[in-house]
């Protein structure tokens, strides 16, 4: 399965922009599809993830409240709201795909397929 990411952009702080990942077949329902980021300089960290069939979800604790991970099976596409940005959101957000157990929810190297990223910059 091929994943794109895509729906970056330049935003000011305080808006909002939806991110999209595609994947190029059907995403197995028993697959956990996560985001993470990298900011410049920064160590690749989690954001958010909708787990096995979608029956719940993740957040970090930077962007809950604030961003949504939600999943469209017809269209295989993930998406993440993301609202009330920061400038600490600037960062290259990327999608992945994987049978991840639980434990491995939060880190990257528990999911086996991953898309390219899309910038996301804040602007203060």
């Amino acid at each position: 399965v091929q994943l794109q990411a895509s729906g970056g952009g330049l935003v000011q702080a305080g808006g909002s922009l939806r991110l999209s990942c595609a994947a190029s077949e059907h995403i197995s329902s028993s697959y956990t599809v996560g985001w993470f980021r990298q900011a410049p300089g920064k160590e690749r960290e989690f954001v958010a993830a909708s787990g096995r069939n979608g029956a719940r979800t993740y957040y970090a604790d930077s962007v809950k409240g604030r961003f949504t991970i939600s999943r469209d099976n017809a269209k295989n596409t993930v998406y993440l709201q993301m609202n009330s940005l920061k400038p600490e959101d600037t960062a290259v957000y990327s999608c992945a795909i994987g049978p991840v157990i639980y434990s491995m929810i939060t880190v990257a190297t528990g999911y086996h397929n991953w898309g390219q990223g899309t910038l996301v910059t804040v602007s203060s």
